[in-house]
C-alpha cells in the first residue's frame, strides 16, 4: 500500500454560464454574490444541473432574490424531502451593496441580471451582473464588430 495522494481531476471551477446575458444587455459591472441553498441543489450543482437562460434577479424588501433559475432534482434526491426545482433563492449581499443596488436600478434604470455561477473554495457563488438592455440595432452592431475582430484575425494569421 502506496501512501501516493489522490490527485484531483482537473476540472473547471464554472457551473453555469449564462450566454444570452451579454446578447440581451450591456453589463456594465459584475458582482460576486452567494445563495442560499438546501443540499439537494448542492448536489444538483455538483452535477451541473443548472440554466440560468430565463432567470433575473429582484430585490424585494431590501433583499435580493435569484428567480426564475431552474435547477433540476436528482434521481437519488431524498425521499423526505419535496424539491421545487423553480423556487426563488436568496442572495447574500451586503446591506451597503444593496442600498447601492437598489439606487441604481430604481433611478438610473439599470437591471440585475446572473451571468455565471461558479465554485470558489468550495461554496457555490453567483456572478450578477448590473446591466442596461440593449436595442435591437445595438445587437446587430455588436455582432458585426464580432465578425469584424473574426476576420481581421483571419486575415493576419494568413497574412
Amino acid at each position: 500500500m502506496t501512501n501516493a495522494k489522490k490527485s484531483k481531476t482537473p476540472g473547471t471551477a464554472t457551473i453555469a454560464l449564462n450566454k444570452k446575458a451579454g446578447h440581451d444587455f450591456f453589463i456594465e459591472q459584475r458582482i460576486e454574490t452567494g445563495m442560499v441553498l438546501e443540499g439537494w441543489e448542492v448536489k444538483s450543482l455538483r452535477a451541473g444541473r443548472i440554466q440560468l437562460k430565463e432567470s433575473y434577479v429582484k430585490i424585494l424588501h431590501g433583499e435580493g432574490f435569484l428567480i426564475g433559475s431552474h435547477i433540476s432534482a436528482l434521481a437519488a434526491a431524498s425521499t423526505h424531502v419535496n424539491p421545487d426545482p423553480t423556487r426563488s433563492r436568496k442572495l447574500l449581499l451586503k446591506r451597503a451593496e444593496l442600498n447601492r443596488l437598489i439606487g441604481l436600478i430604481e433611478r438610473a434604470g439599470y437591471t440585475l441580471v446572473p451571468t455565471a455561477m461558479y465554485w470558489k473554495r468550495g461554496r457555490a457563488k453567483l456572478e450578477i451582473g448590473l446591466a442596461k438592455g440593449k436595442k435591437q440595432h445595438d445587437k446587430r452592431s455588436t455582432e458585426k464588430d464580432r465578425d469584424w475582430q473574426r476576420d481581421k484575425e483571419r486575415l493576419f494569421k494568413t497574412g
